[in-house]
């Protein structure tokens, strides 16, 4: 996956000064979320068939959006999963930072994403402050894209 120029610097920034405490983060409690919390892809619906690059708007209800780092109750950031999933233990840890699994740190709510043609699996989770998924997981539903 390759993402716009500002947004890539900008991942890079937030995840790389805060990656040595990430990798020992993950005994750190989850936050939790309030009832009724959803996070979901605004523009794209299951199905579509896009062209690389392609824009994603990530939408959030019952929540507000803060970035990495800050600790403000029912507030999050959101993490793009490319072809991947998380459950059980995984959804109980720092979400991990790699081309799977695109932080966005900085509060940002959209990216500009570009994947290879063919099926791509997207889905959005909410991470808190220590990028860990809230109490219950605030995720939205898996899409498919096709990429042409």
């Amino acid at each position: 996956m390759k993402l716009t120029k500002s947004a890539a610097v900008g991942i890079l920034l937030v995840c790389g000064s805060t990656m040595a405490g990430l990798a020992q983060a993950s005994g750190l409690p989850q936050s939790p979320a309030p009832a009724g919390a959803k996070a979901y892809i605004v523009n794209l619906k299951d199905g579509d068939k896009v062209k690389s690059p392609f824009k994603v708007v990530f939408g959030l209800t019952g929540m507000g959006i803060a970035p990495a780092g800050v600790e403000k109750e029912d507030t999050g950031h959101h993490h793009l999963l490319i072809n991947k999933s998380l459950e059980g233990p995984a959804l109980q840890v720092n979400i991990p930072a790699d081309d799977k699994h695109v932080h966005f740190g900085k509060g940002q709510t959209e990216a500009m994403v570009q994947l290879p043609p063919g099926r791509h699996v997207l889905q959005l989770v909410l991470g808190d402050h220590n990028h860990i998924p809230h109490v219950p997981p605030i995720v939205s539903e898996k899409i498919t894209v096709i990429v042409e």
